[in-house]
């Protein structure tokens, strides 16, 4: 299956893949819990030398991943349990959360794709506030003490001509937020994470990695401020299913089944362009957003 790579933006898949192959990797940490109350796994994959970072093909910082795979049912409590344990992880991410501040949500993703629209959906359920504070106070509210957020949706650079980037760091010039949420749909190398795991980092994002549109950098390098990153892996690479699929059946059949041999995998080059969701994607993520945004609400109340 070396004949072609199969890309994921999740950090726990690349730290496995590596693991798998090489074994130990000096410079990365990984810390694992379960939480009992919401029976999520969380898993903390900590990079922490440029040689870790080199290796991951990711950047040093910490990026938390959160397994639920009851995520893709229509529970409602259960649900609510994730924002609750997704919020408590933010918290631990953003700088100074304890203190007022100025908090930008960033919708990356284009709205007229399903599979890609997570971001935009995610911004639509906010609690929306600064241009209230910003006019009447926090009186508005009854509230002595609230954060300031705001939200942008910049699209695709198909649909503006500007790169995401030039578009939130013209944002962030003009409105001087203290630090940024950055939401996004993701790309996994595993059907078992699809719509069911959602990653969190401090170490920014590049919007359209995980499916090989490399953009510009959200980070905090390039623009000055923290960036925590949100995802969900709504799409899985073609080649992936095939390549599972022809693994199972070689260790059912053997290598030297005439249904399958290793040349096999070289035709799935090709797949590599390819992304597939489910099928009810829609409704997915209406959820998930719904999830998320919640959860997003819960992080930033500090009454």
């Amino acid at each position: 299956m070396s004949c072609f790579q199969v890309r994921t933006d999740l950090a726990l898949e690349a730290r496995e893949s590596i693991t798998d192959a090489d074994g130990e990797l000096r410079g990365v940490r990984v810390e694992e819990s379960r939480s009992e109350k919401s029976e999520v796994q969380i898993t903390r994959v900590i990079i922490d030398t440029k040689n870790g970072a080199k290796a991951m093909g990711k950047p040093m910082g910490t990026y938390v991943t959160l397994e639920a795979p009851a995520l893709i049912e229509p529970d409602e409590d259960y649900h609510r349990e994730v924002s609750e344990e997704l919020a408590k992880q933010l918290r631990r991410l953003i700088p100074e959360i304890e203190k007022e501040q100025s908090i930008l949500v960033v919708g990356l993703g284009n709205r007229d794709v399903t599979a890609d629209a997570l971001g935009p959906e995610v911004v639509d359920n906010l609690f929306i506030n600064r241009h209230v504070i910003k006019e009447y106070g926090k009186a508005a509210y009854g509230r002595e003490k609230m954060h300031q957020v705001s939200s942008i949706v910049p699209g695709v650079t198909a649909m503006t001509g500007m790169e995401t980037a030039e578009i939130v760091k013209g944002v962030v010039d003009q409105t001087k937020p203290d630090a940024l949420i950055v939401v996004d749909a993701l790309a996994a190398r595993s059907t078992k994470r699809l719509n069911r795991t959602i990653q969190v980092s401090d170490a920014g994002i590049h919007p359209g990695s995980g499916v090989g549109n490399h953009r510009n950098a959200i980070t905090k390098e390039s623009l000055g401020v923290p960036v925590i990153a949100i995802g969900v892996p709504t799409v899985v690479d073609a080649a992936t299913i095939v390549g599972d699929a022809i693994e199972s059946m070689l260790q059912e059949y053997g290598e030297s089944g005439h249904f399958f041999n290793r040349e096999h995998p070289k035709a799935m080059s090709e797949l590599n362009n390819m992304y597939v969701t489910s099928k009810d994607i829609d409704e997915t993520v209406k959820r998930l957003s719904f999830t998320i945004s919640e959860a997003i609400n819960i992080a930033l109340d500090i009454a």
